[in-house]
């Protein structure tokens, strides 16, 4: 240390707040030759050398940095020359300067020469070779002496006798007083050179310092290896690196000595010590705490020289260092992060060590180093810094906080009647181990010194320092979020309110306390705080609150067997007192007591009518260690009358409640909320840490992964306790048990009840009475409830199969629910009988009783009475609430008319019209529905019930043409999914006609009616006859009218047709039958007896297989007449070979434009016929063209609308005209000149 830094630290103790120190060492530069030259140049070079940063490169990899250098310019004198075996940096000389002004060569001959000699004899016996040579030259003394030779000769004079192989040592300074910019240029180069030496000889020094530190690190496990001298070495290349303003490298020479050390201690603790270590296991005897106001404390530094400091000493000179050189770092904060470690550190390495520490000696060390820490930290810090960093620095309020206490406690500061003798005698022999105050804080009112004497003197002081840093450590843990720690603190600080008999104090903070626990689950801590709290209550005379806490310790399995029955006792001796107000109860809540477990109702769907029974049945589980005799134990009921619950059945009201009955409420924690329940588990992992050289383990752990998730504040959460004063509902309805004793563990109560009223019964609360105690379970969820019903008589019919079928017998369900009316001997249904709907039975038909839980009560045979109006049905005798079922079977007869509602009229325009929706009606059966009327004895109004019969059969017919005979084709199909054998079956005129063949007697039309027997097919035998299917339809218009025949011929002298060749095509039309009724329409002309009607003809080909040549469509006049024909003569040309089928040939009537008749045209028939050809001159029918055009309703319409007279068209009716042609086909053979053949085949 220079003067500087001695008169800084004398100056610091009259200063507040501490000055932040440095050190004035500088790197050492000696200089020789001419001393008053050098004293004129040192303050232009000191200013200069500092200005320009150099780059430094060290060994080993190291990254390069800049560095500032500055150095200590000395006289040269071989005593600063650095003795074999001589580590010290602070004093080796780096480099050493031979100034010189010399210009006459004589007086270098004489004078200088023989004094560089001397110079460089003196640095080579001392192997350094760090050396320059500086000439400076002076225009001055060049005026002064002509006679010189030039200055180069001086120059190479001395290069040449002493820089043979090193030019470079020597430089030459050209008129450095002179602002010049020659003067300029001289200075940089020869300031470039200086600092490019200096560098070099840090690089040479400190590496080999480093490799010679090494190499005495290495020999640690040989005997006699000392830790000390070590220390010593490794520390003076820190000074050095300081000496360089290097802080971050000095911090890791300091960091490496820690953990070098705190290894050594860790094996002494294995069992693997060194011996130098037990100089450190001498007996504390001075806890004057850390001193962290000197940049170097020389009196620790002294003590660890001589290998004479303890443990904490040493531990505190090498923090001391670390905090002096985090400070020139800016990084204050990880000062307060390696204090608190330190501290830790320091206590458990004592352990290790055995060191023997007098009580409380430890304690009064942490409290002042902690102070110190924070007073150092405020030094170099605003105010604004050190609130926004408080979290950095609450650990050490907090640690000192506890320290406090502990020495509190010791000295008997916070006893009821104060200290004692001994408690004195302790108290002076620990501030003897403190010592003398330090002169640097010596004038300060607050040091830590001031503050550990000012608290241990007296019990009010003490209590003004603790609770002062108590609450300025809760304040700062509150203001940064760490509640948890808060309440820790406040927790202490409530066992010191009730050693000071302040209860009422105390309460709050461990009320606080509790309630985080609670939230967060921690088991062990609730307990503890319980505890504390119960005595906190019983001191305060609450005896409600005492009561509630000390239940809940009675219940708590943390506490020993014979902690819970002693709060047990405490509750029991209460409940059983004698008080003068006997009417007065305390109400705690239940789960501290016991706990419901699970409810099971009997009957099990906890739905009973009238004056049904019902019994509860409760598991509970005590919490209490020991029997406890209970008065009574009492469940109130809610009941409500919801609107309309009459009409609720029992079946209605089983939908809504549990299968078996059982009821399971969830297990819940004593003290914990249910929400505890649903965090997630611990996520808890191994871990191992290993060595990075030889992979041996470091250190093991356990890690959670999930702590972010378990570790959630719910401060917002509400009271988990159930606050005083509630009270139980008022209510009629309560279940009752009386007189019980409630064993540790499992305990079945049963309640047993009668309905009485109707409605919905809700458990609301559990009640348990110990004396003036009562046990309340507020609400009981989730929701339990029961129902009482009272049912009316109900009547319910139906099917026995998915769709009852119509004309088989068919099985009915008949369910009759007696409500509250209880059937009496000779109480019967009255059915009215229809003749459609036979009810039909058997003599062995039986009805079973079933009570309202549907089980078989008992059985017995029907008692059926039919007449021709009424079915009389005997019902069984049966008590209220049963339910009687029994079967009967009916059977649809449906009547002819009805089977052949849907379907369609026979006439052709009705076949077109309803196309559609006969297709539809295929898929499904058509349903009739049969009404009876039921008269029950428990009422007086009748009850009609509705049967749905599906008609399984769906019928249709056709008429088929054979020239002029006719065939009928009726179609029976099956729409249901059962199957039917049909036999009989048979057609027949439904008219007053005899004749079974169908001779058309009756001109205009015929009624047929079809019939055919059926059976299931899956019976095996029949005994009741079954009504046969009917199926009734008419037939009209359907005697042959017209016979159309067509021919096709080849050309003429051809054997076939070919293709491409033209071909004639004869259409003979052939009237069959004289005038008729149906020939009397508006297109038949009458004339002397002679009539004619007109027709349409139309050839179309819809398969395009042949071109009609020319008119392809025409209006005759033909005779109505027996075997009157006209013939049609046309050409068409085939256009493919092979066997083609005929053109289609189709003939219409032909009505004038007046006819009233072809108005009414049906739109389906228009679009039935897609091509119709009508004439553009009606007056000139012979050679008319044809028009093709679709023709509807609309269009006849707008033509009548126009005014245009427009004949129209009418189709024949199915079977007038009859067409032999049809089917028939002609070869046509292909033509010698195609070059691509296509060929028909059809």
């Amino acid at each position: 240390m220079d003067p500087a830094a001695a008169a800084a630290a004398e100056e610091e103790g009259r200063e507040k707040p501490p000055v932040i120190y440095t050190m004035e060492n500088k790197p050492i530069v000696t200089c020789a030759g001419d001393q008053n030259l050098f004293t004129s140049l040192y303050p232009t070079l000191s200013q200069q050398l500092p200005r320009e940063p150099m780059e430094w490169r060290r060994s080993y990899g190291r990254a390069p940095k800049m560095i500032h250098l500055e150095s200590n310019f000395v006289q040269f004198k071989e005593e600063l020359l650095p003795k074999e075996g001589n580590k010290a940096l602070l004093t080796f000389p780096f480099l050493h300067i031979y100034w010189t002004e010399c210009c006459d060569t004589e007086v270098y001959k004489t004078t200088v020469k023989d004094d560089i000699t001397k110079w460089q004899n003196v640095l080579k016996t001392h192997n350094s070779v760090d050396w320059l040579i500086v000439v400076v030259e002076s225009d001055a003394k060049k005026k002064n002496k002509t006679n010189i030779l030039p200055r180069t000769s001086i120059v190479d004079k001395i290069r040449n006798d002493f820089c043979n192989k090193q030019s470079d040592r020597c430089v030459v300074l050209s008129d450095p007083l002179k602002d010049s910019s020659r003067s300029q240029e001289s200075w940089n180069a020869f300031l470039t050179k200086l600092r490019t030496l200096l560098l070099m000889s840090f690089t040479k020094n400190l590496g080999k310092f480093e490799d010679d530190m090494r190499t005495l690190r290495e020999k640690r496990t040989e005997p006699g290896w000392s830790f000390c001298e070590y220390f010593m070495v490794q520390e003076e290349l820190a000074f050095v690196f300081e000496m360089l303003q290097q802080f971050e490298d000095a911090l890791v020479q300091y960091d490496e000595l820690d953990a070098l050390f705190s290894q050594y201690v860790v094996n002494f603790g294995a069992g693997d010590g060194a011996n130098w270590l037990t100089f450190f296991c001498q007996p504390v005897r001075s806890w004057n705490g850390l001193i962290l106001r000197k940049p170097i404390d020389m009196e620790k530094r002294e003590l660890i020289q001589n290998q004479e400091a303890t443990l904490l000493d040493l531990r505190s000179y090498l923090f001391s260092r670390q905090c002096t050189l985090l400070i020139f770092l800016q990084r204050p904060w990880e000062v307060s992060q390696r204090a608190l470690e330190l501290l830790h550190n320091c206590v458990q390495e004592l352990k290790l060590l055995e060191v023997s520490v007098p009580p409380g000696a430890l304690d009064c060390w942490v409290f002042l180093s902690c102070l110190e820490v924070l007073q150092r930290i405020e030094g170099c810090c605003d105010r604004a810094q050190i609130d926004a960093n408080v979290s950095h620095t609450v650990g050490l309020w907090s640690y000192a906080t506890e320290k406090l206490k502990s020495l509190g406690y010791l000295c008997g500061l916070v006893s009821e009647k104060g200290p004692n003798s001994e408690d004195l005698n302790r108290t002076v022999d620990l501030l003897a181990g403190l010592g003398a105050e330090r002169p640097e804080t010596a004038n300060a009112s607050q040091s830590p010194y001031k503050k550990l004497k000012e608290a241990l003197s007296s019990v009010e002081a003490f209590e003004k320092h603790y609770l002062d840093l108590s609450h300025a450590t809760i304040e700062m843990y509150t203001n940064i979020g760490r509640i948890r720690s808060a309440k820790l603190v406040g927790k202490d600080l409530a066992e010191f309110y009730m050693r000071k008999k302040g209860p009422q104090k105390a309460e709050v903070y461990l009320q606080g306390a509790l309630k985080t626990y609670l939230a967060e689950g921690w088991a062990l801590l609730v307990t503890h705080t319980r505890k504390q709290l119960a005595e906190c209550q019983k001191h305060l005379g609450q005896v409600e609150n005492y009561l509630q806490t000390s239940s809940l310790l009675a219940g708590d399995n943390h506490l020993t067997e014979d902690e819970r029955k002693s709060f047990c006792q405490e509750i029991l001796d209460f409940a059983n007192q004698q008080t003068e107000n006997q009417g007065q109860k305390i109400i705690l809540p239940m789960h501290s007591f016991a706990q419901l477990r699970t409810l099971h109702f009997d009957p099990p769907n906890a739905v009973v009518h009238v004056g049904g029974k019902l019994s509860i049945e409760l598991t509970l589980l005590s919490q209490m260690p020991i029997p406890v005799q209970v008065d009574q134990i009492a469940i109130h009921v809610h009941f409500s009358i919801e609107k309309n619950s009459y009409r609720k059945t029992a079946e209605w009201l089983t939908k809504h409640k549990t299968s078996n009955g059982v009821i399971s409420f969830p297990n819940e924690v004593a003290g914990f909320p249910l929400s505890r329940n649903n965090l997630p588990a611990l996520e808890l992992y191994e871990m191992y840490e290993r060595s990075p050289s030889d992979n041996s383990l470091n250190t093991a752990g356990i890690i959670c992964k999930n702590v972010h998730m378990l570790l959630r504040r719910q401060e917002s959460s509400s009271s988990l306790d159930v606050p005083s004063g509630v009270t139980l509902e008022d209510g009629g309805h309560v279940l009752k048990c009386s007189n019980l004793i409630l064993e540790p563990g499992v305990n079945k109560i049963i309640f047993n009840t009668q309905a009485k009223e109707p409605g919905t019964y809700t458990l609301r609360q559990l009640c348990t009475s110990v004396g003036k105690v009562q046990f309340v379970l507020l609400h009981i969820y989730p929701i339990v409830q029961y129902d009482v019903y009272a049912q009316e008589p109900q009547l319910k019919v139906e099917p026995m199969t998915d769709s009852l079928l119509a004309g088989i017998p068919q099985k009915v369900k008949f369910t009759v629910t007696t409500g509250h009316y209880t059937m009496k001997n000779g109480d019967t249904l009255q059915l009215s009988n229809a003749d459609a709907m036979p009810i039909l039975y058997h003599p062995e038909s039986k009805a079973v009783i079933y009570s309202n839980t549907r089980e078989k009560i008992s059985e017995s045979l029907l008692r059926i009475q039919s007449s021709e109006k009424i079915t009389s049905i005997g019902l069984p005798v049966a008590p209220a609430y049963h339910v009687i079922e029994f079967e009967l079977e009916v059977m649809y007869l449906p009547s002819a008319t009805e089977s052949a509602v849907e379907q369609e009229n026979t006439t052709n325009k009705e076949v077109h019209r309803k196309n559609r929706e006969k297709q539809k009606q295929d898929d499904s059966m058509a349903t009739v529905d049969q009404k009876v009327t039921i008269d029950c004895p428990w009422s007086i109004y009748s009850t009609i019930i509705a049967l749905t019969f599906c008609i399984p059969f769906n019928a249709k017919h056709s008429l088929l043409s054979a020239g002029k005979r006719k065939y009928v084709q009726v179609c029976v199909q099956n729409l249901s999914e059962l199957c039917f054998q049909l036999s009989d079956n048979s057609l027949k005129n439904s008219a007053d006609c005899t004749d079974l063949q169908l001779v058309p007697l009756n001109h205009e039309s015929q009624q047929c009616l079809f019939s055919v027997s059926f059976c299931p097919a899956t019976s095996e035998e029949q005994s009741l006859a079954l009504k046969p299917f009917t199926y009734e339809f008419q037939v009209e218009n359907f005697f042959t009218l017209y016979h159309v025949k067509t021919e096709i011929f080849p050309p003429l002298g051809a054997e076939y047709c070919k293709t491409g060749s033209l071909c004639s095509l004869e259409v003979s039309i052939t009237r069959l039958v004289d005038l008729s009724e149906v020939d009397r329409d508006e297109a038949l002309t009458e004339s002397d007896g002679y009539c004619t009607t007109k027709l349409m003809y139309e050839v179309v080909d819809n398969s395009s297989n042949w071109a009609v040549c020319g008119k392809s469509s025409g209006v005759i006049s033909m005779p109505v007449a027996a075997r009157a024909t006209h013939k049609v003569h046309m050409e068409v040309m085939p256009l493919f070979a092979g066997y083609l089928p005929f053109p289609d040939v189709r003939l219409f009537k032909y009505l004038p434009h007046h006819s009233a008749h072809s108005m009414q045209l049906d739109a389906d028939s228009w679009i039935e016929n897609d091509n119709l050809s009508v004439d553009k001159n009606v007056d000139d029918q012979a050679d008319s063209s044809s028009i093709r055009s679709r023709g509807s309703l609309h269009s006849a319409a707008s033509g009548e609308h126009k005014g245009l007279p427009m004949p129209r068209l009418q189709s024949f009716s199915s079977g007038q005209v009859f067409n032999c042609s049809t089917g028939m086909q002609i070869l046509v053979i292909p033509s010698k000149d195609d070059h691509v053949l296509e060929v028909n085949i059809t």
